[in-house]
C-alpha cells in the first residue's frame, strides 16, 4: 500500500489566519486519508529542497499529496514543489508546475486567458496606468499574491486617481496590475478531475448583505478572514440561485472547462467569476490547487454535489 506524504508549507514563526488556514486543510485530508485506508504523514516544505528530496528518497512508491501554498512565505514560488516533483518522476495530486506558474502569475494567467478567447476583464500593467480611463473603475491586484492577501476596498478606483497606484507601487513595486471592476455579481465554482475531464461542481454565488452604495462588492482580504469586519459578516456563499440563472450557468460551465483544458489544469481548480449588467461572466483568475478546509468554497461544492469529502480525496488521487 503506497504512503501518502502530505507535503505543507511550514508556517512562519507568527503565522497569520490565512497562513493557519493551512493546517484546518491537511486535518481534513488526513481524516479522508484514514477513512480509505491509506497511510499517511506530514511533511513541513520550505525553501530547503534538499530535505524534501531526501525525504521523498526514503519513500520510494509513495505519493505526494501537494497542499503547499507558498515557500518561505512567498505565493509566488509555489510552483517550485510540483517542479521538484516532476523531476523526481515522483507521483504527486493537484496541478502540474505549468498550471501552478500560470495561475499564480496573474499577469500571465491573463495574457493567456486574452489568447484562449476567455472571457476577462480589460487589464494593464504596472506601467500601463497612462491608458485608464478616468470615467471607469479599476482594483489593483498583486501579481503574485493568493488567498486575497494585499486586496481590500481601498483597491478600488477611478483611473484618474495616481496617488492609489502610487502607494500600491510603494509597497509591490512593479509587481502588480491594474484590473477593470465589474461591479455586479460575484460566483466562484470548483471544479476536480471526472471520468470524462473536468467536473462543475455546485456553482456558489457570494452574497454581499447590506453593503452602502459607495463600499466596493468584492471578496477582499478582510471579507475573507478578519472576524472584525463588516465585510467578513456581511457576505455569504448560496448555492440557491434561481432558475432564471440557468443560461449563465451553463455559459459559466463552458468556460470553467475551457480553462481546464487551456491552463493544464489537474486534480483540482477553482475559476472565480464576476458578472456585469449585461448578464456576462468574465473570469477574474484561476485558482490551481485551492483551498480544500472544510469551510471551503471548494469543500462545501462538492458536498452540495453529492460527494463525500473522502470521495473527493479519492478522486484526486486518481488523477495523478
Amino acid at each position: 500500500m503506497s504512503k501518502v506524504i502530505i507535503l505543507i508549507n511550514r508556517l512562519s514563526d507568527q503565522p497569520t489566519i490565512d497562513e493557519l488556514d493551512v493546517i484546518d486543510q491537511v486535518e481534513a485530508v488526513e481524516k479522508s486519508l484514514d477513512e480509505l485506508g491509506l497511510i499517511h504523514e506530514r511533511e513541513f516544505v520550505d525553501a530547503n529542497l534538499d530535505t524534501l528530496i531526501q525525504k521523498l528518497s526514503g519513500e520510494p512508491g509513495g505519493i505526494a499529496f501537494n497542499l503547499v501554498e507558498s515557500i518561505n512565505n512567498n505565493a509566488g514560488l509555489v510552483y517550485f514543489i510540483p517542479a521538484l516533483l516532476e523531476s523526481l518522476k515522483y507521483p504527486f495530486t493537484g496541478n502540474p508546475s505549468d498550471a501552478m506558474f500560470l495561475t499564480t502569475q496573474k499577469p500571465l494567467a491573463k495574457k493567456l486567458m486574452q489568447q484562449m478567447s476567455i472571457p476577462t476583464p480589460e487589464w494593464f500593467s504596472a506601467g500601463e496606468a497612462n491608458h485608464l480611463d478616468p470615467a471607469k473603475q479599476y482594483i489593483v491586484k498583486p501579481s503574485r499574491e493568493d488567498a486575497s492577501i494585499g486586496i481590500d476596498e481601498e483597491n478600488v478606483f477611478y483611473g484618474a486617481n495616481q496617488e492609489i497606484l502610487e502607494k500600491f507601487r510603494d509597497r509591490w513595486g512593479d509587481h502588480f496590475f491594474i484590473e477593470e471592476f465589474i461591479a455586479g455579481r460575484e460566483f466562484n465554482i470548483s471544479v476536480m478531475a471526472g471520468e470524462n475531464g473536468a467536473e462543475v461542481l455546485a456553482p456558489a454565488e457570494m452574497l454581499f448583505k447590506d453593503f452602502p452604495a459607495d463600499k466596493p462588492a468584492i471578496m477582499g482580504y478582510s471579507a475573507k478572514w478578519d472576524e472584525s469586519t463588516f465585510a467578513y459578516h456581511n457576505t455569504e456563499r448560496t448555492f440557491e440561485l434561481p432558475e432564471s440563472d440557468n443560461v449563465l450557468i451553463e455559459e459559466i460551465k463552458r468556460i470553467c472547462r475551457q480553462c481546464w483544458t487551456a491552463f493544464n489544469l489537474r486534480g483540482f481548480a477553482r475559476v472565480d467569476f464576476r458578472i456585469d449588467h449585461n448578464n456576462r461572466p468574465f473570469v477574474l483568475e484561476i485558482n490551481a490547487n485551492p483551498c480544500i478546509s472544510p469551510d471551503s468554497g471548494f469543500y462545501n461544492a462538492a458536498l452540495r454535489s453529492g460527494y463525500t469529502f473522502s470521495q473527493v480525496i479519492q478522486r484526486i488521487l486518481n488523477d495523478l
